[in-house]
């Protein structure tokens, strides 16, 4: 099974944020058991040359890649699917007709995705024309990001946009958009929950960031199935954290950063 499948199957999948533009760490993170990276362009500095690089380290090892775009203009669109990214993630998603419109540039067809017969998504020309466009359509992920408050009134028809394969919760956004500074206040607890049982009634995929690991039961239990956690970045930060706390404990050392 393919991403786009295992999503429209709501199988249990777990995947990462890449947030260093270098091909480097996404090479690295290939060679582990995640179901899929994703290269944050959203947030972090990424070009094309750099998403380019990284989609290619990570096919040295068939890691399954998505990338959250910056925008959705056309073009960025256009040029994340043809540097080969096994889908994409689309930034504040508020209403159908937006997401509708957005999705239509993701896909081959009248007024749609460009079509290049010469690109790394198209096998440099070694693909017939056909088999393209049928990769597109059954290869190409489509996950919606809701994270603002006027998308709250809009959810259930978003999940009922066949195009969509997995409505992913963006909770930090989400929280400063409700007004609130913490992720686990009442109203955004509320407000993900509604989104998770509209997914739910119309059996979409849902997935969501996870800042506190306990809450996972809970989250699956509503039937959240795709979870993106942590980061290149935070794994650097804990694996550096936990050497530091393991040679203390070995040596009897201090910690005297301010000596």
């Amino acid at each position: 099974m393919n991403l786009k499948q295992k999503l429209n199957a709501k199988q249990l999948l777990l995947g990462t944020f890449i947030k260093s533009t270098h091909y480097h760490n996404t090479e690295v993170l290939a060679h582990t058991n995640l179901d899929v990276l994703c290269l944050d362009a959203e947030h972090a500095p990424f070009d094309r040359g750099d998403l380019d690089s990284c989609i290619m380290a990570a096919r040295t090892k068939n890691m399954p890649t998505l990338i959250r775009v910056s925008n959705t203009d056309h073009a960025t669109l256009l040029s994340s699917l043809d540097i080969g990214a096994d889908g994409l993630v689309l930034p504040h998603i508020k209403t159908p007709e937006q997401a509708k419109a957005i999705i239509k540039n993701c896909f081959y067809g009248n007024n749609g995705r460009g079509y290049a017969g010469s690109s790394r998504f198209a096998g440099y020309t070694t693909h017939a024309l056909t088999d393209n466009l049928a990769s597109n359509k059954s290869s190409t992920c489509i996950i919606a990001q809701i994270e603002d408050t006027d998308a709250l009134d809009n959810i259930e028809q978003l999940c009922q946009i066949d195009e969509i394969d997995c409505i992913f919760i963006g909770r930090m956004d989400l929280t400063i958009s409700l007004g609130e500074t913490n992720p686990s206040a009442p109203t955004v607890l509320e407000a993900v929950t509604k989104i998770a049982k509209a997914a739910a009634k119309y059996n979409k995929c849902c997935g969501m960031f996870v800042g506190n690991l306990s809450e996972l039961s809970h989250w699956q239990s509503l039937g959240v199935s795709f979870y993106l956690l942590g980061s290149d970045h935070s794994f650097l930060l804990s694996g550096a954290k936990q050497l530091r706390e393991q040679f203390e404990t070995a040596t009897g050392a201090q910690n005297n950063e301010h000596s």
